[in-house]
């Protein structure tokens, strides 16, 4: 179970190093309310970066 949480915030504090996703709060509306935006582009893009350079390190 700790093993799951410490994977849960390396991943939340990876993603949100790299910009995957953003927070934002709204506080003007009786309620407030915060909105979780998650770029897939960006995660995409990342992810293809990564392959990238493993396969490059497999060739060499």
């Amino acid at each position: 179970m700790r093993l799951l949480i410490v994977l849960i915030l390396i991943v939340v504090g990876l993603g949100l190093y790299r910009g995957w996703f953003r927070f934002t709060s709204n506080t003007s509306a009786d309620k407030p309310t915060v909105t979780v935006t998650v770029d897939k582009d960006k995660i995409q893009q990342d992810k293809n970066e990564a392959q990238k350079k493993v396969q490059d390190l497999k060739q060499k």
